[in-house]
């Protein structure tokens, strides 16, 4: 495939991550302006139950949010490689050293099949891949829960995912120092259900990482809200 690359980037121009407007030569995933302008999230409070750490690339917010919308909903599975790119880095930052496997916050059965691809299983592996750590599935979504956009409140959202997950490999697991990966961290309910789910089967510790988090002072910003888009000049 790596053959071809030449002449796919002649047919179709590798474009922005974020805003999606066409890369300049010498560029890989973000454009100048989104890398001058989209600000690395950097919260530490309030803390998640059962997560050691956590850690996001940027906050859930404006071409951020449209990006991940278009690779979870809209098949831009390829987005996984440069989403990787910055994770990783930021992992290999703040986290070197203190994990053993990844393992990702699978998507019920149905959703899958309605979308025809996992996006979070898709991201570990892309990770993987640029951590040289292994992915364990060691989670398994057991029941199809509403939508946690469509749940107004924090407590709404824990109910809505408690017990819906279970740890199908807990041998693979055991003793083992966890990172838990997935794509959207807004109130941490869904992270927070995982890990701990992880920690009663005997995970040593459980630290969580996505692409983008919400900040703190807006926790119920709503996948579904119509976001006012900042436009480039031009545009």
């Amino acid at each position: 495939m790596k053959l071809f690359e030449p002449v796919l980037s002649l047919i179709y121009p590798p474009k922005c991550l974020l805003c999606q407007d066409f890369l300049p030569k010498g560029t890989v995933d973000l454009c100048p302006f989104c890398q001058r302008r989209q600000p690395e999230y950097t919260a530490r409070f309030p803390q998640i139950p059962f997560l050691h750490h956590r850690l996001a690339v940027w906050y859930y917010e404006i071409d951020v949010r449209a990006s991940l919308v278009r690779f979870k909903f809209y098949k831009k599975r390829h987005y996984a490689k440069g989403y990787a790119r910055f994770l990783g880095a930021k992992i290999l930052r703040e986290l070197s050293g203190k994990f053993d496997v990844i393992v990702y916050v699978p998507v019920s059965r149905r959703r899958k099949q309605e979308r025809g691809y996992d996006q979070v299983k898709i991201l570990a592996r892309a990770l993987s891949r640029e951590l040289k750590v292994p992915v364990v599935h060691a989670l398994k979504k057991i029941r199809h829960t509403p939508p946690q956009s469509g749940m107004k409140t924090e407590a709404e959202r824990k109910a809505n995912v408690l017990g819906a997950y279970r740890v199908r490999k807990p041998k693979s697991i055991a003793g083992k120092r966890v990172l838990l990966i997935d794509d959207i961290i807004t109130t941490g309910a869904t992270i927070s259900e995982c890990a701990r789910m992880l920690l009663s089967a005997d995970a040593a510790v459980v630290h969580g990482a996505a692409v983008a988090a919400a900040r703190t002072d807006n926790n119920f910003y709503r996948e579904n809200d119509h976001a006012t888009f900042f436009q480039r000049p031009g545009r």
